[in-house]
């Protein structure tokens, strides 16, 4: 079990910079096989560390910023960061950077050296060797989904709903560190139970340390906290978005398939829809998903929302100038432990997505939100997203870049109406994404000869020629019985 997991985890975060080469048919991957008797050689120390651990959203995100000190006899260049094996695999948005020069993050990967090993690590490669006795000032982020328990775990309808998150007051560290402190952001006042350490506590901000013995490399103290967070946990298993384009008709079509769960508590009594419906004239927070906000680039148009059973009209498009805004409501309040599956789309112009470069190929360049969908005060988080980028037919060169880290990459043929050797399709795959991806852009650029503009029309106008001179064909033969006089 831990083996596949820590597969999964190793595509998670092959880079934070992805780059397709003109076939991009093979899946990407960062699993390196170390000894099974590896350790982390010990030629780094932490003289200074911060860590950050914020719980204001439905998943967990951490922020560790420290000094690292070379204090072996030659350069360095690899520093790890350890993780348990039942939680690595849900790592997400991993990077490290330079905080004081900020620019690209750092290259980083999972290593494997024995898939049983209760603990993981991440390898974090400097751009350049750090020399003996030099100092560095790293910032790593990251983001853990699926961690958060909800205590108690069934709750009334109306109950407000508290989480329990357990961690370390030290910060896991493959290394010495001479000083270090640890704080904890929750998103309310409301905290009936802190356990471990003597944190010091101010409003909803946790401090535990500073620190100032030095702590060796692996240790743990384990610490829990449980807090009020009456809000749904919105988690989607799968997303699938499909980017459409069209240059005959300047379009630029967006299609969403979500499907969703809500990870809060469950309900300890059946569903009450008069209790419910009761609530709406006072709006009380609730750990129900109600409705579902969708901020869309200015300019779109045509917004559709479905699900199984059909067309969905509990839903609402504003847009204006500034700002368009498509506004979802299910069909139904989702509880915890409740699905529901749907899909929205629409469209938009494609010029205000796609530029022209001045090559002899024909060469395009597309700029789009790697994802959009909702955006939402808890947060939403995803376990798989699914990105297809849909070519004209005759696409060819076909190349893209993005910081969201990705598992897989494949360059497919998608047919529809009126094709012929089909569209060029780039398909991108990403495991344990956050909404914080929303900003993060994905461009795509690729060839487009002025002929394969040409493909379809002549298409359709030799389909037309045929039936006609087909119909002309059978016209013209003889099928009379009788003899010819």
């Amino acid at each position: 079990m831990r083996a596949s997991k820590l597969l999964v985890a190793c595509g998670v975060l092959f880079s934070s910079w992805a780059l397709a080469d003109a076939n991009p048919s093979e899946p990407l991957s960062s699993q390196q096989i170390l000894p099974n008797n590896f350790k982390p050689p010990q030629v780094f120390q932490n003289v200074n560390l911060l860590r950050n651990i914020n719980l204001e959203k439905s998943y967990v995100r951490e922020t560790v910023n420290l000094v690292i000190e070379n204090i072996d006899s030659r350069p360095q260049s690899e520093y790890y960061i350890p993780f348990a094996a039942e939680v690595i695999d849900k790592v997400g948005g991993f990077e490290a950077r330079d905080k004081k020069n900020p620019g690209p993050a750092f290259k980083s990967e999972v290593t494997e050296y024995d898939p049983y090993s209760p603990t993981q690590f991440f390898r974090i490669t400097l751009p350049q060797p750090l020399p003996p006795k030099s100092q560095l000032t790293l910032s790593i982020s990251y983001h853990i989904l699926s961690t958060l328990t909800p205590l108690p775990s069934k709750i009334a309808q109306q109950d407000k709903q508290y989480l329990l998150h357990t961690f370390s007051t030290y910060t896991p560290s493959a290394y010495p560190t001479l000083k270090q402190k640890t704080k904890v952001k929750l998103p309310t006042t409301d905290i009936p139970d802190i356990t471990g350490g003597t944190p010091d506590r101010q409003g909803s901000t946790l401090t535990y340390g500073p620190y100032n013995d030095l702590i060796p490399a692996g240790a743990h103290e384990s610490a829990s906290v449980r807090y009020e967070f009456t809000r749904p946990i919105i988690h989607a298993t799968l997303l699938e978005r499909d980017v459409e384009i069209s240059h005959w008709g300047g379009n630029l079509a967006s299609e969403e398939r979500y499907w969703l769960t809500n990870q809060g508590a469950h309900l300890k009594e059946n569903f009450n829809r008069v209790q419910w419906a009761a609530t709406q004239y006072y709006n009380p927070p609730t750990s129900a998903l109600r409705s579902l906000n969708v901020p869309l680039k200015v300019g779109s148009l045509n917004p559709y929302f479905t699900d199984d059973i059909g067309n969905v009209s509990t839903s609402r498009f504003r847009s204006n100038q500034k700002e368009a805004n498509l506004e979802l409501k299910p069909r139904y309040p989702v509880f915890g432990g409740w699905k529901y599956s749907f899909r929205i789309g629409w469209d938009a112009n494609l010029r205000s997505f796609l530029r022209n470069m001045k090559t002899a190929e024909g060469g395009h360049v597309l700029k789009v939100p790697f994802l959009e969908g909702p955006k939402m005060g808890e947060g939403i988080s995803y376990g798989k997203v699914e990105v297809r980028v849909i070519l004209p037919e005759g696409a060819k060169n076909v190349k893209f870049e993005t910081e969201v880290p990705l598992v897989g990459v494949e360059e497919l043929v998608h047919r529809t109406f009126m094709d012929t050797v089909g569209r060029t399709t780039l398909k991108l795959t990403a495991m344990n994404v956050a909404d914080e991806a929303r900003d993060k852009p994905l461009m795509v650029t690729y060839d487009y000869p002025f002929g394969a503009a040409f493909r379809k029309p002549i298409t359709i106008f030799l389909g037309v020629m045929a039936v006609f001179v087909t119909a002309w064909g059978i016209g013209r033969l003889d099928v009379s019985i009788g003899k010819q006089s």
